[in-house]
């Protein structure tokens, strides 16, 4: 009986959600909004698109997790009205769960939602801080942009892509100072529009803007919801970080993979707004 009970609590010591698994607390906070399917306020979404999306993140990230001797499941509910999505651990499996309703959003983007699909990934991959076995609210942020999208739609032809895009002159500016290679900043400009679009709507109507960073700084890393702003400086930090995409974060080591204050970075750094630097930081 005793080694039942042993069992069971390992089980559900992994049947924990980073992100509630009902939308209450996921991506973003509590929020009663809902957005059915054929809403007048809805954007052009599609669920054809919605699936193309998630089939794309799918199809890079699985092979990776399985290396983790995991499988990655994704819960597609395009008919919830729910504006949220969570991410879940049961054992080896690793769940991502996606709602309609946030796709649907007049704020979010194609590419904001496949940020949305990047940030619910990084709580299963994005490394430290972590809380339990999943990164933190912000780390996923910046996994979403610093990794996913990178290597997600690295393959597209970025620059055509952004030529049908408005782009925002000082995203472009720095995006252009921190990539020399032109696909490599279209790839850039294109993931710090996401993130705009993405930071619009979990800013719950407060403006956001490349040019007005969050001057908070926490004294202690924050693991909860970052403010929009903090959000947007995130996800832009993320996409002009010139580490490989293909150089991993660790689940231990804050430095690996990641631009840091303490190796030489002034740009590509995660905002101290959320993010408290290790004393060797």
């Amino acid at each position: 009986m005793r080694n039942v009970l042993i069992i069971l609590s390992v089980l559900l010591a992994h049947q924990a959600y980073s992100c509630s698994s009902d939308g209450v607390e996921g991506i973003m906070p509590e929020n009663d909004m809902q957005i059915p399917v054929g809403a007048k306020n809805a954007n052009t979404m599609t669920k054809e698109r919605f699936n193309e999306i998630i089939d794309k993140v799918e199809d890079v990230y699985a092979p990776i997790v399985k290396e983790k001797r995991a499988r990655l499941r994704f819960k597609r509910k395009w008919k919830s009205n729910t504006v949220n999505a969570s991410a879940q651990q049961f054992w080896r499996f690793w769940t991502i769960n996606m709602y309609g309703g946030l796709a649907r959003h007049p704020d979010v983007t194609d590419d904001g939602f496949a940020l949305v699909v990047c940030h619910e990934l990084g709580h299963h991959l994005g490394g430290t801080p972590s809380r339990s076995w999943a990164s933190n609210e912000g780390q996923s942020d910046y996994f979403a942009s610093l990794k996913c999208f990178r290597k997600v739609f690295g393959g597209d032809d970025n620059m055509a892509i952004i030529a049908e895009m408005e782009v925002d002159d000082l995203a472009k500016e720095k995006c252009e100072a921190s990539w020399s290679n032109q696909e490599d900043a279209a790839l850039c400009i294109r993931a710090a529009m996401a993130g705009k679009s993405l930071a619009k709507l979990l800013g719950r109507g407060a403006k956001v803007d490349f040019d007005t960073p969050d001057p908070k700084v926490v004294e202690s890393t924050y693991n909860r919801h970052p403010e929009g702003q903090c959000r947007l400086d995130t996800y832009f930090q993320g996409s002009l970080c010139e580490v490989d995409k293909d150089e991993d974060v660790s689940e231990d080591d804050f430095l690996v993979g990641t631009c840091n204050r303490s190796t030489g970075h002034t740009v590509g750094v995660r905002p101290l707004c959320w993010y408290k630097p290790k004393t060797e930081e």
